[in-house]
């Protein structure tokens, strides 16, 4: 008997644990997509409505490819200067109104807009 019930606790609670890490991983993956959809959602939201462009003529946003950066920019001679490396001339950025930096995207990745809090002089 004692082996029976060992036997059924070396297969069962391995089991437990990953059925409990697993919901515990899709509760995490859960929170931060309806956190940073919720981001993305909002920016979109002013530029949308704003009927925003690019110096191109392009519409900056599309459903979800407008998120705030998590960071400030790099400021260099040449622009704002990105985690990725991309600098953004000064010419192109446009005003953000809610004082974020926002960066729109195309499919591909590369990108349509850029917003940048107003400077102070």
């Amino acid at each position: 008997m004692f082996r029976c019930c060992t036997r059924s606790l070396l297969v069962l609670v391995p089991s437990l644990l990953l059925a409990s890490t697993l919901l515990l991983a899709q509760s995490v993956l859960l929170d931060r997509t309806l956190f940073f959809g919720s981001v993305a959602l909002a920016h979109d939201s002013w530029i949308s409505r704003g009927g925003l462009r690019n110096t191109a003529g392009e519409w900056c946003c599309g459903e979800g490819d407008c998120p705030a950066l998590n960071y400030t920019p790099r400021v260099t001679a040449s622009g704002y200067q990105l985690q990725n490396g991309e600098v953004v001339p000064f010419n192109e950025a446009q005003p953000s109104p809610d004082g974020s930096f926002v960066r729109c995207h195309r499919p591909d990745g590369t990108r349509r807009c850029f917003f940048a809090p107003p400077t102070t002089n």
